[in-house]
């Protein structure tokens, strides 16, 4: 009888062993597993809304004497990202009519330093998109309310026609205190920086956010060998008091959201911040 209980008592060390070890390997293999699920939106599918995008209509710049526009990849990096994520994109601009984008930015240009860049390649390729560059509204003529959020495009222009631009600063604090995903990128983030609320505070006061780095102009005028801007986003941004302004290393992918406020550092952030504007509308 002894025997036979201190047999039970081995048996069941035994399987507590085997299949406490089971256990331990299934909860192993369970940690080593990462799965990835993200919404794409498919053909045929209801739109879930409307997002408004604004450009800079071409203009000169008076640094350079180059004809300037809108970054390409500020546009279609964001762009796939609405449109995967199943929302309408309108495009409008500062003055309305054909938009021209910055001739580095073209992946087709004789530069060189945009032909990596295959989503904007693919744009180019479609009718539709060639066509909305060709004829756009001014921003002036659109209904905030018919949209879910905004989108600044950068780019060169936005330096010179977006900055002391009070009726496009009307709009985009509008979509602001309307508790929508208010977003600027890169050079776009020029209007901050004047941008004022209702109650006359800077937009920006108390905000976290980003924008194009002193470092990324100082590679841009090497590059090219002369000061391409009339003035640099970050330093007008460190002399404003009760503001937190943020770089990343140069051209890596940066986005910031603080709020429904959503910043981008450069044209490598289009993305990271179009998603940080959808993940605002999802929550």
């Amino acid at each position: 009888m002894k025997s036979l209980k201190i047999y039970m008592l081995l048996l069941a060390a035994s399987f507590q062993l085997i299949f406490g070890q089971n256990n331990n390997n299934n909860q192993n293999k369970t940690e080593n597993v990462k799965e990835v699920f993200s919404y794409v939106h498919f053909h045929g599918a209801p739109s879930k809304g409307k997002i408004l995008m604004v450009a800079s209509s071409p203009a000169l710049s008076e640094q350079t004497g180059w004809p300037i526009g809108f970054w390409a990849a500020e546009l279609t990096h964001p762009l796939l990202v609405f449109h995967e994520a199943g929302y309408e994109v309108e495009l409008v601009s500062t003055n309305g009519g054909k938009l021209e984008m910055d001739s580095f930015s073209n992946p087709l240009d004789a530069s060189g330093y945009s032909a990596h860049d295959m989503i904007t390649l693919g744009y180019m390729q479609k009718e539709e998109f060639n066509t909305m560059l060709e004829n756009t509204k001014k921003f002036t003529e659109v209904n905030p309310a018919d949209y879910a959020a905004i989108f600044l495009v950068g780019g060169q222009g936005p330096m010179y026609t977006y900055k002391d631009n009070p009726e496009l600063e009307k709009l985009f604090v509008s979509f602001y205190e309307s508790h929508k995903p208010s977003a600027a990128v890169c050079h776009s983030t020029t209007l901050l920086l004047t941008a004022k609320k209702s109650n006359g505070e800077l937009l920006i006061k108390g905000k976290t956010w980003t924008g194009f780095a002193d470092s990324e102009e100082d590679f841009a005028d090497q590059a090219v060998g002369m000061k391409i801007q009339p003035y640099r986003i970050e330093t007008e941004a460190r002399k404003i008091e009760g503001t937190n302004f943020k770089v990343a290393a140069p051209f890596s992918a940066y986005a910031i959201k603080d709020g429904n406020l959503i910043t981008g550092q450069q044209q490598n952030s289009g993305t990271a911040a179009a998603k940080l504007l959808i993940e605002s509308l999802e929550k």
